[in-house]
């Protein structure tokens, strides 16, 4: 797999919890979106893992194409 699958076009809210650690989804073959369940197995990409910072709703990537490393939506899907 060359790019990644692209999994929607629009951001995803997500409750996160402070201190607890998430798995974005790089793939976008999970059937978890925005997180990993472990499908990219065999396909050369790997989860982004981070902690959040903070307690919030945050609005993850779907489209794969966000510059952010933890998976936080930046706009890319706009131009898909």
């Amino acid at each position: 797999m060359d790019l990644p699958k692209i999994a929607g076009k629009a951001p995803v809210p997500a409750n996160l919890e402070e201190g607890k650690k998430y798995a974005w989804c790089s793939c976008g073959l999970s059937e978890n979106q925005p997180f990993c369940n472990g499908a990219h197995k065999g396909t050369g990409y790997t989860p982004n893992v981070f902690e959040a910072e903070t307690t919030k709703t945050a609005y993850m990537c779907t489209c794969k194409a966000t510059s952010n490393p933890a998976g936080f939506c930046d706009g890319s899907h706009k131009a898909l």
